[in-house]
């Protein structure tokens, strides 16, 4: 019972009237089992629970996520070709609920009449809307039909909780060299599917830019190295040699997967960060470089400085706090591309700067303190005084610290006092330890009478 799933496996299948030489070279060379397979090891590699599922046509609900060009839909032709299950396939962009429903209706059918399970392959499932995606819930939860969908977001961000929580979750990677090399040389041997009826010879050098800017997605390679073996002419045997000029013309430019308003976004951002955090300029410099060739605002990453210089570094060098706001400003006032230097300056900085989160965790605490712990009240000597001292004692007894020596001295600010601040020894943090310590120390002369 596959009428209609011959209608729409547009994805997922080349037609039955197209010549399967007309196919692109991506698609010709989808793997026809998981042998064939390259890259994606943690889930397809001997033993793993979704080569088990998928071996075996066991494979519940699932959602397949990850970059471009790393395996998902050719998994799911794969899982098509060889389920007993009837197949619908369906592209998020597209369709709604009513072809939701007809999906529905059509699996009821078969389960009434032959018992026929049915398989639902929905692509970027993560622009389905939620009223959409809640009209999958049910059926989906019955068991009705098994979900694959793909996406290159990140579920737990785009798909509904209720969703993920009844469809096992696997991440795809960005394929490694090696695996993209795997998939060169097989392209470059097979003689039904792939290059090996023409004689292709390529460089050392041209083969590294190839895999290199493929950026882990093998379409983009088998698209570049397709586009080089059409257009290179051949030599006087009829070889064809792909050198490294030819491999740049067909691979201009790396491809970034970085969508400003997706989960790969945030990515990148949290490991520039971090890297800030941990003390590495050069991974910094790198993840930066990353989020400006994508077209980000570079006013976001200005603000991401802004950030660190206060929560990663402190007081332990309270001028990264200036150099990030200057940057900042320096990019507003200089712009693009200019402004990108400046920007270097403040990550440079920040990441070599010695690191305290004293200052952060310290406002941790005094948040926690405000939500459940003693109330406290203004001490009456640090009351506004303009008005009423006279008639309700506001302001006395307040001593005034630039009228003693050091231009400091003890007092009861709040009453029950904690340690809400903890300096660390680390750069001029620790000149500040050794002060608050002395200060700290000394007895505080307002009682709680005259508070």
């Amino acid at each position: 019972m596959r009428s209609k799933s011959s209608q729409t496996l547009s994805l997922f299948s080349v037609p039955a009237s197209a010549p399967l030489s007309d196919a692109p070279l991506a698609m010709r060379m989808t793997p026809r089992s998981l042998d064939e397979w390259a890259g994606q090891d943690h889930l397809l590699g001997e033993g793993k629970l979704l080569r088990r599922a998928v071996e075996a046509d066991r494979l519940s609900s699932a959602i397949f996520f990850g970059p471009p060009g790393c395996g998902k839909s050719a998994l799911a032709r794969l899982i098509a070709k060889k389920t007993q299950s009837a197949v619908e396939e369906m592209n998020a962009v597209t369709a709604g609920v009513a072809d939701v429903r007809s999906v529905i209706d059509r699996a009821k059918d078969r389960r009434s009449m032959g018992n026929q399970k049915t398989l639902l392959i929905l692509d970027e499932i993560h622009r389905f809307n939620r009223s959409q995606q809640d009209a999958l819930l049910p059926d989906v939860e019955r068991g009705l039909f098994t979900l694959i969908g793909l996406t290159t977001e990140n579920p737990f961000f785009y798909v509904n909780s209720a969703l993920t929580s009844r469809a096992q979750v696997f991440e795809f990677k960005p394929l490694s060299d090696d695996a993209l090399e795997k998939v060169l040389s097989n392209t470059l041997q097979d003689k039904e599917r792939g290059l090996g009826t023409k004689t292709i010879q390529i460089d050392p050098d041209a083969k590294s830019h190839l895999i290199s800017q493929s950026n882990g997605d093998a379409r983009r390679l088998l698209n570049a190295l397709e586009l080089a073996a059409l257009t290179t002419k051949p030599g006087p045997q009829g070889h064809i040699h792909i050198t490294l000029s030819i491999a740049e013309e067909c691979v201009q430019k790396r491809s970034l997967v970085h969508d400003k308003s997706g989960d790969q976004h945030y990515d990148i951002a949290s490991a520039f960060i971090k890297s800030l955090r941990g003390g590495d300029p050069d991974a910094a410099l790198y993840w930066m470089s990353r989020m400006l060739k994508a077209g980000d605002d570079p006013r976001f990453i200005a603000r991401r400085l802004i950030i660190s210089a206060s929560e990663d570094v402190g007081n332990a060098d309270p001028r990264a706090l200036l150099v990030a706001h200057a940057a900042l400003a320096a990019v507003e006032f200089v712009g693009m591309p200019e402004g990108r230097i400046p920007l270097a300056q403040a990550a440079t900085y920040i990441a070599g700067a010695p690191k305290s989160n004293a200052a952060y965790l310290a406002l941790e605490k005094a948040m926690a303190e405000v939500e459940s712990g003693k109330r406290r009240e203004v001490p009456n000597h640090l009351k506004d005084a303009t008005m009423d001292r006279e008639t309700l004692g506001h302001g006395k007894g307040y001593l005034y610290p630039h009228d003693f020596p050091g231009h400091y001295v003890p007092q009861i600010y709040w009453p029950d006092a904690v340690t809400l601040y903890e300096p660390t020894d680390l750069g001029y943090e620790a000149e500040m330890k050794k002060r608050l310590n002395l200060w700290r120390s000394q007895p505080k002369p307002n009682s709680e009478k005259n508070s």
